[in-house]
């Protein structure tokens, strides 16, 4: 699936900043792909993520959540700011053209398609996994969206225990 290499995207933050990778260094990456217009599970993930944070505030500053849309035509930055920050203050949300997403889901392995429901309304079935990358960028663990918030806790809590034997 995921490599030891670095995953490399480039996109633009919700506050319109072009950033790729390198502009989150020397911090650890909780990525999570979804879309403003979801009905259940990306509001519940990132409501569980941003709890599951709070659960290690030792670790939480170390950490830069990031919100990747997989439905950019919809999702620009003056919309993922609108939602983040009313909502899930933590992240922040990165969006990008066709190319762009595709590139960076392709890089985490992310599925996702448009799904049309009629009178121009459509859903975006995805990949609900969430992402842990380590200062490098390098992958180092992932889970369903269905765990409980102490469970996400102890995965952050223990791939952080595990990258510190390793260093």
């Amino acid at each position: 699936m995921l490599s030891d290499s670095p995953i490399t995207f480039a996109l633009t933050d919700h506050f319109g900043t072009q950033v790729d990778q390198s502009s989150y260094a020397g911090r650890w990456m909780l990525v999570f792909f979804g879309f403003t217009n979801c009905r259940a599970v990306c509001p519940r993930n990132l409501g569980k993520l941003s709890e599951a944070l709070a659960l290690v505030p030792d670790l939480a500053d170390e950490i830069h959540p990031l919100y990747v849309t997989v439905d950019p035509a919809r999702d620009t930055p003056a919309v993922m700011r609108e939602f983040l920050e009313a909502r899930f203050p933590r992240f922040t949300g990165l969006t990008g053209n066709e190319a762009e997403i595709g590139r960076a889901k392709d890089g985490f392995g992310v599925f996702a398609r448009r799904v049309d429901e009629g009178e121009g309304q459509y859903q975006m079935p995805h990949t609900a996994l969430t992402y842990l990358l380590d200062r490098r960028g390098r992958y180092r663990s992932h889970w369903p969206s269905v765990l409980e918030v102490e469970e996400i806790g102890e995965r952050i809590r223990q791939t952080f225990e595990a990258q510190l034997d390793e260093d």
